[in-house]
């Protein structure tokens, strides 16, 4: 604590430099951050890294514009000039009607603990274990011919904001991340796949053989794919892929995307977006969340928000800026790094589970596809117009049955929220969650 106490009052002092150089208002994002990671690959050694960074980045308003200074150097010489630069630069770029930072009583008052970092620095052999364990349960997996290798990694961070109306926090967070990738087959009827666990705290962490042992049998599954007819069928989206899904809504719900006319769903706010009974919540306090944080990144508390509600859209993810421009209160979504300036940017994001199982959705289905893989990047965030490469199995009367690959999926985004229908399945892995998720009436143009 002492030691962001004295980040706190050094952030404070170029704060006092800046005001003093012409400055109408300012603030400062300090982050001091470590990281290892190691992969090895056929159980020997491929990478081992430690990066150590500290980065300190400086925003000026001055009357209606506003200017960005970043830097690595934290001498007093190196922080005068950062004073000066942004200063000057602020002087000369267009105007922003809508910049500016928040007003004192809008700033957060409480500090919640989250439980947002895990204090212990593992070893490097302890990552190496990991990485070790994941890909021997793998390569055990029969049907495993070859590996792609494990990689284990470790962060911490801490961030400190400072600013010119009163606000000067810190907090720190943590991650850990273990995967691993191998392949099945031979020749040139080979399949891959992986697994992957993320968490705060080591202890949350999938036991690495589970890890390993599912990335086997996932590839395995895949082998002797066969391509299918084009259909316009029920699709079935697993949890990793369904969670691609919320990241366009949450795409499209951006402030900023709204405010320039960009989004798809610019126009749906108080309307039905999704199926009635469907909720999606975004929390930024959830305990040891991948993305929780006790402020945001203008200073801003957050708190637990129902996006939608039973369907209905409720509100977009707002920063300062958005928010004026749209005429709306912040939601205390404000994210910023140490060179651009603030953005709207989800927290913990999830769709609510269902009622029904994933075999209770797949056995409704006479003739259907399960997704478990999407390739490339077909959405179109202005129509919502949705078309991605993926690979999964064929469902036939209700069961999964053979491999499929090659294959495309599209649709429109509006249309596959609005007949949306998630499982029971929810798990926190990401940061951006959501269960098994089925979809009636995509087209797969196949073969």
């Amino acid at each position: 604590m002492s030691n962001s106490n004295n980040i706190l009052n050094t952030l404070s002092d170029l704060l006092i430099r800046a005001k003093a150089k012409g400055a109408d208002a300012c603030d400062v994002i300090h982050i001091d951050s470590t990281s290892i990671a190691v992969a090895q690959r056929l159980g020997k050694p491929e990478k081992l890294e430690r990066s150590e960074s500290v980065d300190i980045g400086l925003r000026v308003v001055l009357g209606k514009s506003q200017a960005i200074v970043s830097s690595s150097d934290m001498s007093p010489e190196a922080l005068e000039e950062l004073s000066e630069r942004a200063v000057a630069m602020a002087r000369s770029v267009p105007k922003d009607p809508y910049c500016g930072l928040a007003d004192p009583e809008q700033l957060v008052t409480k500090i919640l603990d989250l439980e947002s970092c895990d204090p212990t620095e593992p070893t490097v052999e302890t990552l190496v274990g990991w990485a070790n364990r994941a890909e021997n349960a793998a390569r055990e997996v029969k049907g495993v011919t070859n590996s792609e290798g494990a990689e284990a990694n470790w962060g911490q961070a801490t961030i400190s904001i400072a600013a010119s109306n009163g606000f000067s926090r810190s907090y720190s967070r943590s991650h850990y991340s273990l995967s691993t990738s191998v392949v099945a087959g031979d020749g040139l009827a080979m399949e891959r796949d992986y697994d992957y666990s993320g968490a705060v705290h080591a202890n949350d962490l999938r036991a690495p053989e589970e890890i390993g042992k599912t990335a086997g049998e996932n590839a395995v599954r895949r082998l002797n794919p066969k391509k299918v007819d084009t259909n316009h069928v029920p699709v079935i989206f697993d949890d990793r892929a369904a969670r691609s899904l919320i990241s366009h809504f949450a795409s499209a719900i951006n402030g900023s995307s709204v405010a320039r006319d960009t989004s798809f769903l610019k126009d749906m706010m108080g309307q039905r977006v999704f199926a009635k009974g469907i909720n999606i919540i975004d929390d930024p306090h959830r305990l040891r969340g991948l993305r929780s944080k006790p402020f945001d990144g203008e200073g801003l508390p957050g708190q637990q928000l129902h996006i939608i509600e039973d369907g209905r859209l409720t509100t977009w993810f707002l920063d300062l800026r958005s928010a004026r421009q749209l005429k709306l209160k912040p939601t205390g979504h404000a994210s910023r790094n140490t060179s651009s300036p603030p953005s709207p940017t989800a927290n913990n994001l999830y769709i609510e589970p269902g009622r029904l199982s994933p075999s209770e959705l797949i056995k409704e289905i006479n003739k259907g596809f399960y997704v478990t893989e999407l390739i490339g990047f077909g959405v179109n965030g202005l129509t919502g117009d949705y078309s991605r490469g993926a690979s999964g199995f064929w469902i036939e009367n209700g069961e999964i049955t053979y491999p499929v690959s090659e294959v495309t999926i599209a649709g429109n985004l509006k249309e596959m929220f609005g007949c949306l229908t998630p499982a029971n399945d929810l798990q926190f892995r990401y940061g951006i969650d959501a269960p098994t998720i089925r979809i009636d009436g995509l087209t797969v143009a196949g073969k």
